[in-house]
């Protein structure tokens, strides 16, 4: 009997042809539509990369405006759920209590049972508005705070650091934030995609979708790299520490969040725009110590792994950004899943167009003559 090839990471093996994103790993390039993803951190909002996300190209003003308004709607949670967020205990993860929150939205669904193209395209807008109150509303419920209603004719953006903090951003903040979202709003088939499409490929709906997601994403070898990443930073103390600390983890075969990606081999081009942020929030705000570890942890990774072509990804300066625009580092992947809601929604969409239940196959290799021995004659 041939042996069939295991491909374990499942490296090389193609699930669809697809519109919506492409990674080019080569030449750090990533596109969202054909869109590069540096002319939209600079010039595109998160309500407008979400449209083209879902609708594929870009709005004009009418449609522009209006997904702004339908998105401000959507961040108004029926009451049901904020009694759930307030009877959640106050140390839970905030992925568990985003992740089950959303499969409660689902029980609530107005469109349940109608899974035509343009339902799930308003139920995609209607995830991604909730998904941004149940994680601020959260926040500020498990810390005592009173929580912040949303304000609907706010960009999404703008409007969730309100309602995080209780103050209403700064017109930088705003920006970094949008920014932020647009950065981690989609980025092909990775491995929460993948769960989000093999749920959607039963023809399970969207809602239980993005539920399937957001429980791939929590792991620590995706969007969980964030708040490790940065824990690894605020751990290290001091600028003169760094490059010890590196060398060591490299010396007992260790690993360093937020280096390393599956597809790019050249630095992760949304690692760079966060880079550059980081630095700029920094200096603004005249604390530099942070940025310098995580500088000098970069510098000592590429070169200490140059023949491997390891380089920084997207979820290395994330977590300094978020910290330096107040947020909690715990919140971190929450908002990586208020983001990627969008991909995730593209992808199922685009995948319904064309269905076919995902079932790969194993290689058995365990016994195959094993004797049934009745519970009153074991040993």
């Amino acid at each position: 009997m041939d042996v069939p090839r295991i491909d374990k990471g499942l490296d090389d093996i193609y699930v669809k042809e697809t519109s919506i994103c492409f990674v080019d790993g080569q030449r750090g390039r990533l596109l969202y539509r054909g869109y590069d993803i540096g002319d939209l951190a600079e010039h595109s909002t998160f309500e407008e990369t979400a449209f083209v996300l879902l609708r594929g190209r870009l709005p004009n003003r009418d449609e522009l405006d209006r997904i702004r308004a339908d998105l401000g709607a959507a961040r108004i949670v029926p009451a049901h759920v904020l009694a759930f967020l307030r009877r959640m205990p106050k140390d839970a993860a905030p992925m568990d209590v985003l992740r089950t929150a959303v499969s409660l939205l689902g029980a609530y669904d107005p469109d349940r049972g109608d899974a035509s193209r343009e339902t799930n395209l308003r139920r995609a807008i209607r995830l991604l508005g909730a998904t941004a109150t149940i994680v601020a509303a959260y926040h500020r419920i498990r810390t005592g705070a009173r929580v912040v209603k949303p304000d609907p004719a706010r960009g999404q953006a703008e409007d969730f650091l309100r309602m995080v903090t209780g103050t209403r951003a700064r017109a930088r903040e705003a920006r970094v934030m949008d920014v932020a979202l647009i950065l981690y709003a989609d980025h092909s088939m990775n491995a929460s995609t993948f769960a989000a499409t093999v749920a959607a490929s039963t023809l399970s709906d969207l809602t239980s979708s993005v539920v399937a997601a957001i429980a791939a994403l929590k792991g620590p070898l995706h969007g969980g790299a964030i708040e490790a990443a940065f824990d690894a930073l605020r751990s290290i103390g001091r600028p003169e520490a760094a490059e010890a600390y590196v060398l060591e983890i490299l010396q007992n075969r260790g690993k360093v969040f937020g280096f390393g990606h599956r597809v790019y081999k050249t630095y992760d081009p949304r690692a760079l725009i966060f880079q550059r942020i980081a630095k700029e929030l920094s200096e603004s705000a005249g604390e530099t110590d942070l940025y310098r570890i995580a500088d000098i942890v970069q510098e000592t990774v590429v070169r200490e792994l140059r023949s491997k072509q390891i380089y920084p990804n997207v979820d290395f300066y994330s977590g300094l950004v978020f910290h330096l625009l107040r947020l909690p580092p715990d919140l971190a992947t929450a908002i990586f899943a208020m983001s990627r809601t969008a991909g995730w929604a593209a992808h199922v969409i685009e995948y319904w167009e064309d269905n076919r239940i995902l079932r790969p196959l194993d290689r058995y290799v365990g016994p195959t003559d094993a004797v049934y021995v009745r519970l009153e004659d074991r040993p």
